[in-house]
């Protein structure tokens, strides 16, 4: 019999180990598998090395529960250890016999899962006592007993074990831990992190309903597929084998709309399936359907700094040995590794992407609105995914055809180009709503894209800046022949009192909507265009659309929708309107306009005398206000007459609500009067 100390710096380390070693105690069950996993396939490299001559079938981890003595026991067939190796692996903490195994048989003994040393620990945070029985392949090797019960002290005995390999036996005493005592608690456990391990991993027998009851049979219940899909040569797999796959670890989603196979050995191993999934007009995040995998041992689904963040969009399963993990192999370390894997898999499924959209077009486009939210939002985060997305990003016009940005430019360019050399990107954000913006615009011989997904307003500022000479401007945001400026624009032949006349009397018949303000301007276009539309800035639709999806711009988000009310000053119907006010009340506010320009004029010579920093007396100052005073009350007079008499035109009001309906923003009352007057100009 031995007795000892185990080799550890200092008293407490059980402790410690217990409560901060791991971030979840449930991770002991895959260390100590992951470690019976080890000890099988140092057997099959000893083999390959021709320093283990025996047999290698029905090698198998066992997992067994005995509820009424209180063990849990994981027992596996493979390389077992002496006394020496017990001394030398268990009695010195951190020292791995992994690590220095693969040192040793380094050029092919990459399944080899453990690195540090210290999983065989991880017991002792669910354990009061923990035994190790284990018989070395070694000729002549003598069994060997080792028990802990969480101190430093240990105790090691010479036993009879008829079996090669090393069984592992957890006394489990605490309250706090007997849920690992329960065979569903287990099984599901070992379901989550263990069921793509190399190894078979067996727990019980197979259970089959038999007389009312569920009984055991004599097959064995392997928990895990030794031979995943993704550890599988691409060339030999099919598209069900893909499909079935993806709805083995994902049951209950659609079909994914394709996959990418990873599989790379240099620099760095990697190999794993991610699958596009259908993405709406919603963020379908959920950051746990990318699962991290070390030689087909679970690790996490927290793979932020692994996969690109736009790519936590995406589902299935990462595998690589080389991705650095701390002692609990639950939390990435930032390293070169790290970067170069992530820079790859964003390097792989962009080739992906542009291959399909390369080789199957039509394809491609059809399965566009499912994957264009995914696609933006790569662009938007990801700088190196954006270089190689220009290539094969589609925009959709609202004839429903895709094309690709170059193919788009080259399209338009001709007929969209303004008088300073832009290309002019024409959308629209919703087709029934700007129906007759867009027929106006394809009337002119424009295209007009479609442009309403979630995050199209970011992605049409970061094409603008992508793509050269280019500006993107919404379909209704200003009269179609001045969407697209030309250097031959007419001028608007109006006087400024003509100009007044029409604005007042416009003005005065828009209804009240809350939090919105109008503005009237005027336009000299074509007189088969319409006489009366509204219009809003692309600059502050812009900004109030990104305000709703960053709050550090609510300053925007709080301010009234401002829209330009256009009058067509060529339009038969305006000419008429501006006619009939002249001859009605042009007299009257003629005269006042002319009362107004010498008030004006008087208040112009009265600040001038202010020049060179001079002070007015108190007579001017006199003579200022009177005159400013005398300004506001002519301009009532004028604002007055001139809404008195729009109130009496119901073409006015007609002209106005038309144009708001034609923009959605004609509701309640001002609807139901709008009604009322169309029936009566019938």
């Amino acid at each position: 019999m031995q007795k000892g100390s185990i080799g550890v710096t200092t008293e407490n380390i059980f402790p410690v180990i217990k409560k901060f070693l791991y971030s979840d105690h449930e991770i002991f069950l895959r260390e100590l598998v992951s470690n019976a996993v080890d000890a099988t396939q140092k057997l099959k490299t000893l083999a390959s090395h021709g320093e283990f001559n025996g047999s290698l079938d029905g090698l198998k981890v066992n997992v067994a529960v005995d509820k009424e003595k209180g063990t849990l026991t994981v027992s596996d067939n493979g390389i077992g250890m002496t006394a020496d190796d017990i001394d030398k692996y268990i009695n010195q903490i951190a020292f791995s016999g992994a690590e220095e195994f693969l040192n040793k048989y380094k050029d092919n003994a990459n399944a080899i899962i453990g690195h540090f040393g210290l999983g065989f620990y991880s017991a002792f945070m669910v354990a009061k006592k923990v035994e190790i029985r284990s018989l070395s392949y070694k000729e002549g090797a003598k069994a060997v007993s080792w028990v802990c019960d969480g101190s430093p002290e240990y105790e090691m005995n010479e036993i009879d074990k008829a079996e090669r390999g090393t069984d592992i036996i957890l006394y489990i005493e605490d309250e706090d831990d007997k849920e690992f005592l329960e065979k569903s608690r287990i099984e599901t456990l070992l379901r989550k992190y263990c069921k793509f391990l190399p190894v078979p991993v067996v727990f019980g027998k197979e259970q089959e309903w038999k007389d009312g009851k569920y009984v055991d049979t004599d097959r064995d219940n392997v928990i895990n597929n030794v031979a995943p899909l993704w550890a599988r040569k691409p060339s030999e797999l099919k598209d069900e084998d893909y499909l079935k796959f993806y709805h083995d670890i994902l049951p209950g989603q659609d079909d994914p709309l394709f996959w990418i196979h990873l599989n790379v050995d240099f620099p760095f191993t990697l190999t794993g399936i991610l699958y596009f999934p259908k993405i709406r007009n919603n963020f379908e995040i959920n950051k746990n359907r990318i699962q991290l995998y070390c030689n087909q041992v679970f690790v996490t689904d927290s793979v932020e700094g692994v996969v690109p963040e736009f790519l936590m969009l995406l589902q299935g399963i990462i595998d690589s040995p080389d991705i650095p993990l701390n002692v609990s192999r639950s939390y990435l370390q930032s390293d070169s590794n790290v970067k170069k894997i992530a820079s790859y898999i964003t390097k792989k499924v962009a080739s992906r992407l542009e291959e399909i959209a390369k080789n199957d077009p039509a394809n491609f486009e059809e399965k566009w609105n499912d994957i264009k939210l995914f696609i933006e939002y790569g662009m938007l985060t990801d700088e190196k995914f954006c270089e190689s997305a220009m290539k094969f990003a589609l925009v959709g016009d609202t004839e429903g055809k895709f094309f690709k940005l170059e193919d788009y430019r080259k399209l338009i360019e001709s007929a969209q180009t303004d008088k300073d050399g832009n290309v002019v990107y024409l959308y629209a954000t919703d087709k029934e709503q700007q129906y007759s913006y867009i027929k106006a615009a394809t009337d002119k011989g424009y295209s007009v894209l479609m442009m309403n997904g979630q995050l199209d307003v970011h992605f049409i500022g970061m094409l603008e800046q992508k793509i050269e000479k280019s500006r993107f401007v919404r379909v209704d945001s200003d009269v179609i022949d001045n969407i697209i400026p030309s250097a031959d624009k007419k001028e608007v032949d109006l006087t400024p009192l003509q100009r007044e006349m029409l604005t007042t009397v416009f003005k005065s018949q828009i209804p009240s909507i809350e939090k919105s303000e109008f503005f009237i301007s005027f336009e000299a276009v074509s007189e088969d265009a319409q006489p009366v539309v509204i219009t809003q800035s692309e600059y502050m639709r812009r900004m109030k659309d990104m305000a709703a999806l960053q709050p550090g711009m609510s300053f925007y988000g709080e301010l009234p929708d401002s829209y330009n009310l256009t009058l067509n000053t060529n339009h038969p119907v305006v000419k008429r309107i501006l006619d009939a006010a002249q001859a009605a009340v042009g007299d009257k506010v003629g005269a006042i306009d002319n009362d107004l320009t010498a008030v004006n004029a008087a208040i112009k010579s009265i600040n001038n005398s202010k020049e060179g920093g001079k002070e007015l007396d108190e007579e001017q100052k006199r003579q200022l206000s009177d005159n400013e005073a005398r300004a506001v009350e002519l301009r009532k007079q004028q604002a007055d007459i001139l809404t008195e008499y729009a109130n009496g035109q119901p073409a006015v009001k007609q002209l106005v609500d038309i144009a708001l309906l034609g923009n959605g923003m004609l509701k309640g009352e001002a609807l139901s009067n709008f009604l009322q007057r169309s029936i009566a100009l019938l």
